[in-house]
């Protein structure tokens, strides 16, 4: 009985690779050279302002708080 489940996991697994393999080959487009120059272009671009805001809110929240911490206690 073992050996049966076995063979039908092998076989679904086998069955799953080929449809996967046939997918990917004739059914999904890719995009061009242009079009993931663009996406990467502006991916780039919204890392380098979240960077940005991220570190501007670091800092003014650092000093607002580390200033403001010290100043309750003068």
């Amino acid at each position: 009985m073992a050996e049966a489940v076995a063979v039908g996991r092998w076989k679904g697994f086998v069955t799953f690779v080929q449809e996967s393999y046939h997918e990917i080959r004739h059914k999904t487009t890719w995009p061009d050279f242009a079009q993931v120059r663009q996406a990467s272009i502006a991916i780039v671009i919204f890392v380098l302002i979240l960077g940005l805001v991220i570190t501007i809110l670091d800092t003014v929240l650092g000093l607002v708080l580390l200033r403001g911490i010290q100043a309750l206690f003068r």
